[in-house]
This record gives C-alpha cells, structure tokens and sequence, in this order.
C-alpha cells in the first residue's frame, strides 16, 4: 500500500523528476525538427528557382510563408493547448508538418507549394514547438529556466544539421525526393508529443481541455442557437460582442501597446528589424553558388552559424543574467542588432569562401544575443501577468514583416541582378532598428528621471523606464504558467 501510494503522488506530481526528462528530450527535439527546419530552405531555393522558371521574389516566398506562419501561429495554438491540451496539439502539428512536405513533393507550381510547405507545414511547426515549450513548462518549476535553456540547444542543433542533411539528400536525390523524406523526418514530433503525456498540477488541471463555462457569456449563446433562434436577443448580442472583445484583448495586447511606451517602442523596433534580418539565411547560400562557392561548401555556411549557437547562445543567456546588466538589456539587445547589421557588410566586400565563414562567425554571435534577449526584453518591459497577451501581438506584427521581407529584397534583386542588395537591405533594417530602440529607451529613462526628480523621493527609484518583474520565486509555485508564444529567433 505504500508502495502504491508513492507511485500515485509521483503521477501526480511529476515535476522536476522521473518522466520530465523525457519530456526535456522530446522538447530538445521537437525544437531541432521544427525552429531548425527552415534553416535549409536557402539550399533548395537554386534549384526551385530553376525548375519552376521562377524569379528571386516568387521563390522567396516560400520561405517567408513558412516562417511568418510559423510566427502568427501563437493565439491558435494557445486555443487549442488550452481546449485540447499539450500533446494534442504537438501531435496534430506533426502530422500537419509531416503531410505538408509530403505534400510539397508532389507540387507542379510554386503556388502549391506556398500552400503546402509554406502554410501547412509552418503551421504544423508552430503547434508541435510552441506547445513543447508550453507543456515543458509545466513539468519543470524549479528548474525551468534550466529546462528551458536546454530545450533551446535544440534549434542551434537543428540549424546545423538540417543544411547538411539537406544537401546531401539534394545532390542524391533531388528536391521532390528530398521533400518525402522531410515529411517522415518531421513525422517524428507525433512521437515527441505521444511523451508529453497530461499532467495535473496541485491547484488545477491546465492541460486538460478546457471547459465551455470559463469564456463569458459562451453558455448563454449557445443556449439561444440551441432554441432554434434566428435573430438573437439584443443581450446575447451584446454578451458575444464583449466575449470576444475580452479574446482579442487576452491574445492581442492593444490596450498594452497603446498605454506602454516601452512596449510600443520595442514592438515597433523588432518588427522593424525584422524586414532585415532573415534575409541572410535565405539568400546566403544562393549568394555564395552566384559567387563561384561549390554547393556543399555553401551550405556548410548556414551550419557553420548554428553550430556556433549551440555555445553562445547559452553563454550569452548567462552573461544577460548578471545584476550590473538589470535594467540595461534592451542596450545589450540594440548592440547585438547592431553588430548583426554591420556584420553584413563583409559579405558585399568579398563572396570568398573563407571571408563569408567569417561571416558566419561574428553574425552567429550577433544572432545568439539577439536570440537569448529578445523575450527576456519583452518581459522587463511589461509585468509578467500580461506577457502571454503583450507576446501574442509581438509575434504577429513581427511574422508581417517576417512575411514581406524577403519578397520584396528579391524584387529588389530581380530589378538590380546583384545580390550585393540583400545585404544592404539588412544591414539597413538591422542599423535604424538597433539606434531607434536604444535611443528611445535611453529618452524613456532620461524622462523618468526628471520626472522623478520632480517628485517627492521614493525609497527605491526606478533606474530605468521599464522595470523588471521577478516573478520566477512565487508565481511558478503558485499557479502553473501561461500558455505563451516562442518565435523562432
């Protein structure tokens, strides 16, 4: 009996131990199959240039569907995590993911294509990572952070091997074939999220789906369609308008943007940078064949950068977290943009290979202190109980310009035959994002300071702007966290 009795509170309390390292290690590789995937697009986008008889902006777009879908997924999943649960959700985007490439396969235009390795395939993605990370969370609470700094190394890991995968397969094989095999290969997060099995924290059962009763004013409508009504009452109406103006306002933080200046600045920065900043990992690779570089040695590039983040993004993650940097990591944040920006400028000097894997050194580190600030920025600018919706509208204003980005850089290249715009393109994007955000922000402090010199002194002034909100010591032990959205910087 006591045996049995410690069994049922382990089952019940499966945090921090036992199967959440299972759990850990489906996460590591649902991050690898899923963030790491898009990472070798570049080294197919010759060929499916050639074969659809396609420009530079057309064939663009296929990678940048797929990566802005893979963005602006967050509000469904979160429906669906909190309806249906985690492994769900993970298992319904591996088989989306896996369908989409399998589906790619078969394409006879590039417009098939946007649709089935573009949309279905980044929408699949977005479902198995994002709910990996959400269910990860709740099987780690007192070594989140940890969890989640390990569960990371599996994008470096994916970015690094997906290339050479890629390019092996290409040259054996040819895309359509290729495109197969990544449909079975990314069948695999169906396995990962068969591991991430429900749990039940102490308080209440978060990954179970959710109940009708909790969204305002559900029960009532539905009760009026059930009488067969019509033209419902004006009540019922108005009980609708107000539920899902209270949806829109949890998911898509307007009120935040429109009352938060840090926000507001910050939002606006990083979408800015991001019209620039994915524009090397899409066009290096074709870059690099234009310049003369053999196909193999081109796509070991964009392994190059990720192996590389598979040690600094960690690194970097821990430097952010020293005390003499409380209060300044949007500064660390500009500074990695900018040196990401001014890092492009070696590619228009020279395409030799050994310049270029230069390159692929000093952006690496650029991109791990982007990658490792970016969320932790957002949450020093707003309090940790509107993260989850503040997020949900940062990722779709991003994923817009995530979107546009690259189509337009390749009409750019269409008009001009020199690839040499890509970078300029970026390095601009990347340098005005990098000064506006710090020199806003360095505005923001200057006036809180003045403002509260003004004041009647406060015992603990704020040094900045924007405050931090330590919420990791009580509100992980209290309440288990919210669904949140992870972009795949």
């Amino acid at each position: 009996m006591s045996r049995g009795g410690a069994a049922a509170r382990e089952a019940a309390q499966p945090q921090d131990r036992g199967w959440a390292w299972m759990v850990l290690v489906a996460a590591v590789l649902l991050q690898g199959l899923t963030l790491g995937f898009p990472s070798c697009i570049g080294v197919f986008f010759t060929d499916l240039q050639h074969d659809f008889q396609a420009t530079n902006s057309e064939t663009s777009w296929f990678p940048s569907i797929m990566v802005a879908v893979l963005h602006a997924g967050g509000p469904l999943c979160s429906f669906l995590v909190k309806r249906f649960g985690c492994r769900f959700a993970v298992m319904l985007g591996g088989l989306l993911s896996g369908v989409g490439m399998v589906s790619s396969s078969f394409c006879k235009s590039l417009s098939q294509l946007y649709i089935t390795a573009g949309f279905i395939t980044g929408l699949g993605s977005c479902f198995s990572f994002q709910a990996g990370v959400t269910a990860l969370g709740y099987y780690f609470v007192r070594w989140r952070t940890l969890a989640n700094a390990m569960a990371s190394t599996g994008v470096s890991v994916g970015f690094t091997l997906w290339p050479l995968l890629s390019q092996y397969l290409l040259d054996d094989m040819g895309w359509r074939n290729t495109f197969l095999i990544f449909g079975g290969i990314l069948l695999n997060c169906c396995v990962c999220g068969a591991i991430m099995r429900p749990v039940q924290p102490a308080s209440q059962s978060l990954l179970q789906p959710a109940r009708p009763g909790e969204e305002p004013g559900r029960e009532a409508e539905e009760a009026q369609l059930a009488n067969g009504g019509s033209s419902p009452h004006p009540e019922i109406q108005r009980q609708a308008r107000t539920a899902c103006f209270r949806m829109l306002q949890k998911y898509l933080a307007f009120d935040i943007f429109c009352q938060n200046k840090g926000y507001q600045i910050y939002t606006i920065g990083v979408s800015w940078m991001m019209l620039g900043f994915a524009l090397p990992h899409i066009y290096l690779v074709p870059y690099a064949i234009h310049s003369g570089v053999e196909e193999r040695r081109a796509a070991l590039l964009v392994s190059i950068i990720g192996f590389i983040n598979i040690f600094i993004r960690p690194l970097t993650g821990l430097l952010s977290g020293l005390s003499v940097f409380t209060g300044r990591r949007i500064y660390l944040f500009s500074l990695a943009a900018l040196l990401c920006g001014l890092s492009n400028f070696i590619c228009v000097i020279s395409a030799k290979f050994s310049v270029l894997i230069i390159y692929c050194v000093i952006t690496s580190i650029a991109m791990s202190g982007i990658g490792a600030l970016v969320f932790q920025v957002l949450m020093d600018v707003v309090q940790m109980e509107s993260f989850s919706s503040a997020l949900g509208l940062f990722t779709i204003l991003e994923s817009i310009t995530l979107l546009i980005g690259p189509p337009l850089t390749g009409l750019l290249v269409d008009i001009t035959s020199n690839f040499h715009c890509v970078f300029y393109t970026s390095s601009f994007f990347l340098i005005s994002a990098a000064l506006f955000m710090a020199l806003s922000f360095c505005a923001l402090e200057r006036k809180s300071k003045s403002k509260e010199a003004s004041k009647v002194p406060l015992d603990n002034p704020s040094r900045c702007q924007y405050n931090e909100i330590l919420t990791e010591p009580q509100s992980e032990r209290q309440s288990p966290p919210a669904v949140i959205y992870i972009t795949s910087i």
